[in-house]
């Protein structure tokens, strides 16, 4: 955001003002600015790796969201004040906050004006915070919230203190496919008796994760004296898996499946993604190759090469 701040005469009329707000910050630069990006950061991180924690993601998406909203509230006195350090260290002219401009988007000719302090905190700040929040609205569903809320229940720490019968039973519902009108009808039964036995075993005790519960289950072979439950652990376990992979592998088959093999057959389709795994390698040991022959112009990166 802090290109925004800089004065349009400068970057008109000096060359190398602009080349500085164009190619000098770096990639992270508004990490420096804005410290819930680094939370957010955690966020997608947490919720793009196959061993998620399902309870780690529903509580760092409600802090994402909280500290969303306080920084929308009270964040842009101390996000202006590290903006215009950067702009200082940077010589970069910022702009008096209290002058005032045209109102975008309308005829000059109305005398339409607004502050620039209204532009930059109402137009840019609040309006960049407002989209994060709805996407974020957007990715985590009410939907959504419920399911991993449920599973979040079978978390083992503090001796099973998360579990809850109900939001675990209602799992059976939602996942209707996999599980029959009988064991709908017991899961409950099932659900009390396991939660009984596993804060009275010891075992269990040292169990950190729904990772580490499934592991000590098998090894108990309590999978086979609770099947039901074990399948809600599993449904847990999968859950990343049909999420953040599932994502990743649809984005990259856009790269097969263009418009004009919309209508291809599964078969030739697999075959295509095969082919296209190694054409991506042949492609690499060319680009190499042609690159160590003669100095160019323009050079790979040396992580590339």
């Amino acid at each position: 955001m802090s290109r925004f701040l800089v004065d349009r005469a400068s970057i008109e009329n000096v060359n190398v003002v602009q080349q500085e707000v164009e190619l000098e910050p770096p990639p992270n630069v508004v990490n420096e600015f804005n410290p819930n990006e680094i939370e957010t950061n955690e966020l997608s991180n947490i919720l793009q790796r196959k061993d998620l924690n399902i309870v780690n993601a529903m509580e760092l998406v409600d802090v994402v969201k909280a500290r969303l909203g306080t920084m929308r509230e009270s964040g842009w006195n101390n996000f202006f004040a590290d903006v215009q350090g950067f702009c200082v260290a940077k010589s970069i002219l910022v702009p008096n906050m209290d002058d005032e401009i045209p109102v975008r988007g309308r005829s000059r000719a109305e005398g339409r004006t607004i502050t620039n302090l209204h532009h930059y905190r109402a137009e840019i700040f609040y309006v960049a915070i407002d989209k994060i929040c709805v996407e974020m609205d957007h990715r985590f569903s009410e939907g959504s919230n419920i399911i991993l809320d449920c599973f979040s229940c079978l978390d083992p720490k503090n001796s099973f203190s998360k579990f809850d019968v109900d939001k675990l039973a209602r799992l059976a519902d939602i996942y209707h496919a996999d599980f029959s009108d009988d064991d709908r009808g017991t899961i409950r039964d099932q659900l009390e008796t396991y939660v009984l036995q596993v804060r009275r075993n010891a075992s269990f005790s040292t169990c950190e994760d729904v990772q580490s519960l499934a592991m000590k289950m098998v090894q108990t072979e309590k999978h086979l004296v609770f099947p039901l439950v074990y399948k809600l652990i599993e449904l847990a376990l999968i859950l990343p898996v049909s999420t953040a992979s599932v994502e990743r592998a649809f984005s990259a088959m856009k790269i097969i499946k263009s418009k004009l093999r919309n209508k291809i057959n599964d078969v030739w389709f697999n075959d295509l993604m095969v082919s296209g795994d190694i054409q991506v390698t042949y492609d690499i040991d060319i680009i190499r190759t042609f690159t160590a022959k003669k100095s160019r112009k323009g050079h790979l990166p040396r992580n590339f090469i």
